[in-house]
């Protein structure tokens, strides 16, 4: 039988709970689960990508069945390349769903051979965003409950005066 792939992919600029919520329980339910770190053009970048994949890598060390890439392009094209078959997105609140329905219908529009799964964060984590958690690390706040210790203390590196 063939392995099950799946594909996660974001910006993860950083990884939080959030994500690590969705990743280990996506973990669980594929033979191979790959963190897809793509760079948005929408968005300013706090940490590089070698910085980010290195933070994710850290965060998710204790699952052996992931890995980590950096692509630039279609994440179809990725699935492809990868042999994946789902894509899973994670979502906070229905607010999420209206873009990330236009998202899976372009995929699919650009490979019918991929499907795309959408998972709730557990609602302990629903509040969460890179973005906030961001703005939270610049004012020196706690954000010890939003991500890893290595995401903190990235965070607070990057935010020291």
């Amino acid at each position: 039988m063939a392995k099950t792939k799946a594909v996660i992919p974001g910006s993860f600029d950083p990884i939080t709970y959030g994500h690590i919520d969705i990743i280990e329980r996506s973990a669980g339910r594929f033979d191979e689960l790959h963190i897809c770190v793509l760079k948005n053009s929408n968005k300013t970048g706090t940490f590089n990508i070698d910085e980010r994949m290195a933070l994710i890598e850290e965060s998710v060390k204790h699952l052996s069945n992931v890995e980590v890439h950096n692509y630039n392009g279609l994440l179809v094209d990725f699935c492809d390349k990868i042999g994946a078959q789902t894509i899973i997105r994670g979502l906070r609140a229905v607010s999420d769903f209206e873009y990330e329905l236009r998202l899976t219908s372009m995929n699919k529009k650009l490979n019918s051979n991929v499907e795309t799964m959408y998972m709730m964060t557990s609602t302990n984590y629903s509040f969460i965003s890179s973005s906030v958690v961001k703005e939270v690390a610049q004012y020196k706040a706690d954000i010890s409950d939003f991500v890893p210790p290595n995401v903190e203390k990235a965070l607070k590196e990057k935010f020291k005066k």
